[in-house]
């Protein structure tokens, strides 16, 4: 049986989690994302292998605001201040990384692909938190998402912690984007439109 952290629990015990390299479940707007501090090899590794993801293919993020989006080394540029009129939405940006910065969730690229969630609750976690997570599908790669906590048993081990517990609402994933100096460049087609 996973163990499910309730919203108004002791953020300490997730704190422990993630310094354990221990994955989180985490809602988003559509569905489950696997979650692991941005900055953490082995929990970054985690994520690969349970997902059985290719290495080398970076692990989107999700962050309380820009601000902690930057502090985790994202280059503001003109994709990320678009974003930033825009967000909170599904509306996720491949930014690049500030010279000299290395994020394991970028998977050794020079970009990382960054957004402001629309799901209060879990901005308000991220804010508490301190720091940007990773949202990945909860899937096996070329599975469906997980969208509610019984999609979730079959994926996860007994050390995960699903956040919130709750059902969500499936569908379209976010929208991904870039940009360059041709402009905007969609690289997925999701529940934001322009």
């Amino acid at each position: 049986m996973l163990d499910v952290w309730p919203w108004d629990g002791d953020l300490n015990e997730v704190r422990t989690a993630l310094s354990e390299g221990r994955i989180l479940a985490i809602p988003t707007e559509s569905s489950y994302g696997l979650a692991v501090d941005p900055r953490s090899i082995a929990g970054v590794e985690a994520i690969y292998r349970l997902k059985e993801r290719e290495r080398g293919k970076p692990l989107p993020v999700v962050a309380a605001n820009l601000e902690q989006a930057i502090d985790l080394g994202v280059e503001p540029n003109e994709a990320i201040r678009l974003a930033e009129a825009h967000w909170p939405a599904p509306l996720t940006i491949v930014a690049p990384l500030r010279s000299g910065v290395s994020v394991p969730a970028a998977a050794g690229g020079d970009t990382l692909a960054v957004r402001v969630p629309d799901h209060d609750r879990l901005r308000a976690f991220l804010q508490a938190l301190g720091h940007p997570l990773t949202a990945t599908s909860a899937n096996r790669s070329g599975e469906p998402p997980a969208c509610e906590l019984a999609d979730l048993e079959p994926i996860l081990d007994a050390a995960a912690l699903v956040i919130g517990g709750e059902r969500t609402p499936g569908g379209l994933a976010s929208t991904v984007v870039s940009w360059s100096s041709a402009g905007l460049r969609v690289l997925r087609r999701g529940r934001f439109e322009f």
